[in-house]
């Protein structure tokens, strides 16, 4: 994570000493010169002007790392050979016609609040090229290396939280893009897909719009103490203190136009951080929430991440994306082995009750219409269950679940065959996903964008899904 303070041009080192001393504002990953001028531009440079098609303010994507298994989940095959469709059972909904894994009871009351698109397809099966992709909307330059551990570079094309971020900068005091917890994986010197230790994953950054787009990752436990270090001011500086130093920060700023510049941006990372009178840490927190609501979304780290995303898009945070995979019994979603087993004891009934949790939620406090919520993986998992009772990596065809946004839902768009195995119907790319997602944000997808060379790129090059809007 960057701190804000680094490059500040025009600032003597003793007031960066100062602010350090006097409230620890390294937040957000922002540099502070950038993002002053950011607060101050209203659009796109090249960029198309925006036309308010959609009236959602948010966006919470729920990004099942490793390939959630679509054929034991939302697109089950009763009727299919048992090699094909698996010990689970589908069960209605409360929409008559659609039906999902037994495993999704809270879900199945709850069937007319999103929707099902089972036609997903893009014609790659490795994992962190489909993760690129889904997340960015652009091919790797390498589609068919899987397990590529290289860092984010610089110049990818931007995750679709960073391009909301760097659409929508200066409209909120709040960053546009937070991550909980960041794009990342497991990689050990076998090159296993989730072992060993944290490495970012290309597709989670800024890439070539810029480190103050990146996102604020909330690495920590959703609702500890550690889960955002770079929010939390000095346990020494009571809130009284930092006031008064705040106030005198103030004075020595105010002749210079640069300075009332940074002092504003000052102001917006005391709010952040709580250390300013009346501006909590709560979005970053789970201050406040009561026991029966940290009960319905779940006593793990899954259902804390999704309270969280609620308390953010709340606050003003343009997309919030969950990249969870941190499992017991599975290698995260990457269910090669023991699929039903991890399926039944861990991972449905996680995303079961803490998705619901969420579309509930969202939908009681008059919230689910301006925010779209999304829950997919990179691609969805082979009809033929192998030797180790796992299902393996496809491409070919998956279910995304979409809800809230002033979307249609209460529908399933899209067809699988009879196994699963590929669309029936006319098969929906993940960057259509994306499409509509903008459409739902009120964002025209091909509005453009520039990278640092000026050149121009369309913000997304799928098409909107007309079905949902």
């Amino acid at each position: 994570m960057l701190n804000p303070l680094n490059g500040l041009a025009g600032v003597p080192h003793h007031r960066r000493d100062f602010l350090r001393i006097g409230g620890g504002l390294a937040v957000a990953g922002y540099a502070l010169p950038e993002w002053i001028g950011a607060a101050r531009a209203g659009d796109i440079p090249g960029g198309k002007s925006l036309a308010r098609v959609g009236r959602a303010k948010s966006c919470i994507l729920v990004y099942l790392l490793g390939g959630p298994p679509h054929l034991d989940m939302f697109d089950l095959k009763p009727l299919a050979p048992a090699e094909i469709r698996g010990p689970f059972q589908p069960i209605a909904t409360n929409v008559p016609g659609i039906e999902i894994c037994e495993h999704f009871p809270r879900l199945s009351h709850m069937a007319d609040q999103y929707a099902l698109l089972r036609s997903v397809s893009f014609p790659n099966s490795n994992h962190t090229p489909m993760i690129y992709y889904t997340l960015t909307g652009r091919p790797t330059e390498i589609p068919e290396l899987d397990n590529d551990v290289r860092p984010p570079l610089r110049s990818d094309f931007p995750h679709i939280g960073s391009v909301l971020s760097r659409i929508r900068e200066g409209s909120s005091a709040m960053p546009g893009y937070v991550a909980l917890p960041e794009l990342a994986t497991r990689s050990s010197t076998r090159g296993e897909f989730n072992r060993g230790a944290r490495l970012p994953l290309r597709g989670g950054s800024a890439g070539f719009l810029g480190a103050r787009y990146d996102a604020l990752n909330v690495n920590g436990d959703a609702g500890g103490r550690d889960a955002a270090p770079a929010l939390i001011p000095p346990a020494e500086v009571p809130a009284e203190r930092f006031e008064r130093r705040s106030a005198l920060l103030e004075l020595l700023n105010r002749p210079a136009t640069a300075s009332r510049d940074f002092d504003e941006v000052r102001q917006r990372a005391a709010l952040l951080t709580g250390a300013a009178s009346g501006g909590p840490r709560a979005p970053f927190t789970l201050e406040g929430e009561s026991p029966k609501t940290l009960e319905r979304y779940g006593d793990h780290r899954f259902g804390r991440s999704m309270l969280m995303a609620r308390r953010l898009v709340e606050a003003g945070v343009s997309l919030v994306a969950i990249h969870f995979n941190e499992m017991t019994v599975c290698d995260g979603w990457d269910t090669h082995s023991k699929n039903f087993e991890g399926l039944q004891t861990e991972l449905l009934p996680m995303v079961d009750q803490s998705l619901s949790a969420l579309i509930a939620d969202l939908d009681q406090r008059g919230r689910l219409d301006e925010t779209v919520v999304l829950c997919l993986g990179e691609f969805g998992r082979t009809p033929k269950i192998n030797a180790n009772a796992g299902r393996d990596h496809w491409g070919p065809c998956s279910t995304t679940l979409v809800a809230g946004g002033g979307l249609r839902t209460g529908q399933v768009i899209g067809a699988s065959d009879k196994i699963g195995a590929y669309p029936l119907t006319e098969p929906i790319l993940p960057v259509d996903v994306h499409a509509t997602m903008y459409h739902a944000l009120g964002i025209d997808p091909h509005q453009v964008i520039r990278d640092p060379l000026n050149r121009p790129f369309e913000v997304c090059t799928g098409s909107v899904i007309r079905q949902l809007v």
